[in-house]
């Protein structure tokens, strides 16, 4: 007999997932987290490309969430001491 899903397991949190995103048009570096895996975040990649002619990460990321509210981009900064 099969065994009954509870309510637990239909509320799992989903991973975090945190991606490099390389230089874009304007030269940034970033990282970005989402809930989107890998596969998802290129096929998004590729319909951002279809309608922009230049890549900008935080305009990748707002796109991004229209699919991921919790996409977020984290903005590298040096720091020395």
């Amino acid at each position: 007999m099969p065994a009954k899903k509870t309510t637990a397991d239909k509320t799992k949190p989903k991973k975090t997932f945190y991606y490099r995103i390389f230089f874009d048009d304007n030269e940034a570096k970033n990282y970005m987290k989402s809930k989107l895996t890998h596969k998802q975040v290129e096929k998004y990649l590729k319909a951002y490309e279809k309608t922009h002619q230049k890549f900008i990460n935080k305009e990748f990321v707002d796109f991004l969430k229209k699919y991921d509210r919790t996409a977020e981009l984290i903005e590298i900064s040096d720091i020395s001491y």
